[in-house]
């Protein structure tokens, strides 16, 4: 039987994605309802410009006192989509304090202070939900919650931004070289007019973060998750990709240890196989890949961004919440029980590619062979083109850790005949 008194909602936030829910809750306000049990009623809606027409929104519910509307003692769910670190995680936390659960979108601020917020919604006995934060309209952070919270994951590996993304498969697929492609993310709204968040990796990390520490029970801080951008991947390393039956992309890799006793988290470019799920992931579209013991390997792909699919992810965070509230009962909180350390990229073992410009004469190879077999890394192909007194040379290793990688390259510099470093990357998903 449906309760009579509607749950209120107050909503932080007016944006694309807010406009978004608020229209969802309007329009299809009878679903909504039938699926909780109950109404939803839009109590009043936080923003920072009041001036400004928004369709299908009562002027009378807009305001620009958030503070104030959290702290209302009948708000039963608030639905935070301002971003960024305060005053979101103030309004958070205030709102937990007065009474009401919480429905995030904020992966910045879950990944730079989850703990604060996951310690606030315990203390109080409510619900913070945050599907929104990471990949869009994909449905993940749910199933690593709860779906998979009996089974044992290994390694989470996923395309989670749909800037680079484009960019990068703009460069595969048309030829296009960075700045060009970055052109074309922007004009079509991929890409904000500042896309150092994007090219830089530090939406991916956020995300990575977020994921590593759902996935293995353990805190993962942000800046314990290795970060490199794509501004450094060249027409050339796809080209090199392709010769290898790979493409390029940048990846979110999170894994557990061998032994089970840390994880790594980690962002960067990446070649993978063209036969692994992930190398057809096109466009803005984003996948995540994830390997349990007893599930196997499960792939979660759809849009990653945009307001509706966003919004998608908001309100289905928000119909269960507000099922919670009215059966009395609160949904899974932090899991961080293992307390495992998180490794430094230097444990991290992988396959490398490798770009060398050397000088094009006899003994080059057996230099460059001998470096490789002083730090340990085993060469698995090399290829080699010269002209005019100068060469290009690719070696492909087998499976080395990063730190001997790093040393070896360091050597490589070293050498007389090794004119420069052009690019190193890593080969997963083999």
């Amino acid at each position: 039987m449906m309760r009579t008194r509607p749950l209120k909602v107050a909503l932080l936030g007016c944006g694309v994605v807010g406009t978004e829910v608020a229209r969802i809750m309007t329009t299809h306000a009878d679903d909504l309802a039938a699926r909780i049990g109950a109404p939803l009623e839009l109590a009043g809606v936080a923003v920072r410009r009041p001036g400004k027409v928004r369709e299908g929104i009562d002027p009378a519910l807009v305001t620009t006192d958030a503070t104030a509307l959290v702290k209302r003692g009948d708000i039963d769910v608030v639905v935070e989509v301002i971003g960024g670190i305060e005053p979101a995680r103030t309004l958070i936390t205030t709102a937990f304090e007065h009474g009401a659960s919480v429905v995030s979108a904020n992966k910045a601020l879950l990944a730079e202070d989850g703990p604060t917020l996951y310690e606030a919604a315990e203390r109080h006995g409510r619900d913070l939900y945050f599907e929104a934060a990471v990949a869009g309209a994909i449905p993940l952070i749910r199933p690593l919650r709860e779906s998979l919270a009996g089974d044992h994951v290994n390694r989470v590996l996923g395309i989670v931004n749909g800037t680079t993304n484009f960019i990068l498969d703009r460069m595969d697929i048309a030829g296009a070289g960075y700045s060009e492609a970055l052109d074309e993310a922007t004009a079509l709204g991929y890409a904000e007019a500042d896309p150092t968040a994007d090219v830089e990796g530090f939406d991916a990390a956020a995300k990575a973060s977020i994921l590593a520490g759902i996935a293995f029970h353990t805190r993962v801080r942000l800046d314990a998750v290795h970060r490199e951008g794509i501004t450094e991947v060249t027409s050339a390393d796809l080209a090199s990709a392709k010769r290898m039956g790979c493409t390029v992309k940048l990846l979110a890799i999170c894994e557990r240890a061998a032994d089970g006793r840390s994880v790594t988290a980690r962002v960067h470019p990446a070649m993978i196989p063209l036969s692994h799920p992930l190398a057809s992931v096109r466009e803005a579209y984003n996948a995540v890949f994830v390997e349990s013991e007893a599930a196997g390997r499960l792939m979660f792909y759809g849009p990653g961004a945009g307001g509706a699919p966003t919004a998608s992810a908001v309100l289905g965070d928000l119909v269960a919440v507000c099922r919670n509230r009215l059966a009395g009962a609160r949904g899974p909180g932090e899991s961080a029980y293992t307390r495992l350390p998180v490794s430094p990229m230097g444990d991290v073992v992988t396959r490398y590619h490798i770009n060398l410009d050397v000088a094009d004469k006899p003994g080059v190879l057996a230099q460059v062979a001998t470096v490789f077999a002083e730090h340990g890394v085993s060469i698995d192909t090399v290829r080699q083109k010269g002209k005019d007194g100068e060469a290009s040379l690719v070696v492909v290793t087998h499976r080395a850790s990063d730190a001997a990688l790093t040393g070896t390259v360091e050597a490589l510099r070293g050498l007389d005949t090794v004119r420069g470093v052009a690019s190193i990357m890593r080969v997963e998903g083999e």
